[in-house]
């Protein structure tokens, strides 16, 4: 049991939340989800298989960084780094991962398991290459919240005409925001030892940064707002009161923007975030009143 625990730990658990994305669009889909409620076994499925895929690209990334991460601080205590799981262990595991990953996607369609081929294939990607450059990182990160989005909808059976461009750009801007605000957070805590434990953060620059988080911020705003009351969703829901959350999309970028800016903060900022009563209460609001927009 130990190897196997080893495994599990090295394919981030803390990480899995983020795959709640791929089950959300089953939430919004009302129509479908009335006709058929199986949709919602089929968005577990789906965020499982994202959760096999991403645990995958992990354990390729610990072998890969192996000796990089015995020299760090917090790293070496990762379970290959340490010895914990050996490579052979840790390799058999991920393509065991890999191979339940497109088993539970082959019932899912051949669009699904496309997409999901491309989230594969930019995880590899950014942990190959695409991590070293400054922005590509962050725009990397958000098109893989944006591929679970797309995948989350075709698993569920959505056509293309149902897939709300709106809602689609608010993921991949509220993801870019998030990373954005990572960079910046490290780039102040690090300094002139950014480079050496992130080699993108040399081509950052602060100011660059804030102006970029208040326009993505902006820009998230808008484009969520006018999810709420586009004509597409109206005739969905087949109301308006879903722009009755646009206020705590507001409060939840400016809670983030004000933990992101607390001086002495170690932690990351989405770390800090998941962790905040006041941000998590306006989380815990957001979703009752999107019930009762959608379902009420």
């Amino acid at each position: 049991m130990k190897p196997l625990r080893a495994l599990v730990q090295t394919m981030r658990p803390g990480q899995w939340v983020k795959n709640l994305f791929v089950f959300a669009p089953a939430v919004f889909a009302k129509a479908h989800s009335e006709a058929h409620p199986e949709i919602f076994l089929q968005a577990a499925l789906a965020t499982l298989v994202f959760i096999l895929l991403a645990g995958a690209v992990y354990v390729m990334n610990d072998v890969l960084d192996i000796d990089k991460d015995r020299s760090h601080p917090t790293k070496r205590h990762r379970p290959i780094a340490s010895g914990a799981l050996s490579i052979q262990n840790a390799l058999a595991g991920g393509l065991l991962s890999l191979a339940a990953a497109y088993a539970i996607g082959y019932f899912l369609g051949g669009a699904f398991n496309l997409v999901a081929t491309g989230y594969l294939a930019l995880n590899v990607a950014y942990s190959t290459t695409l991590k070293r450059y400054a922005y590509l990182d962050v725009l990397s990160i958000a098109t893989g919240f944006l591929l679970r989005i797309l995948a989350g909808s075709l698993a569920i059976g959505l056509s293309r005409d149902e897939i709300s461009i709106y809602l689609v750009g608010c993921t991949f801007l509220v993801a870019l925001f998030l990373g954005l605000g990572k960079r910046r957070h490290e780039l102040a805590l690090l300094g002139d030892d950014s480079e050496a434990r992130r080699p993108a953060l040399r081509q950052y620059r602060l100011h660059h940064l804030d102006i970029a988080l208040v326009a993505v911020a902006a820009l998230t705003v808008a484009a969520y707002a006018f999810y709420t009351v586009a004509p597409q969703t109206r005739a969905y829901f087949g109301s308006m009161r879903l722009a009755a959350t646009v206020p705590f999309v507001l409060v939840g970028i400016g809670r983030f923007l004000a933990l992101l800016r607390r001086k002495g903060e170690a932690r990351s900022p989405t770390d800090v975030m998941i962790r905040d009563v006041p941000f998590l209460l306006n989380i815990a609001a957001w979703a009752v009143v999107v019930a009762w927009a959608v379902y009420g």
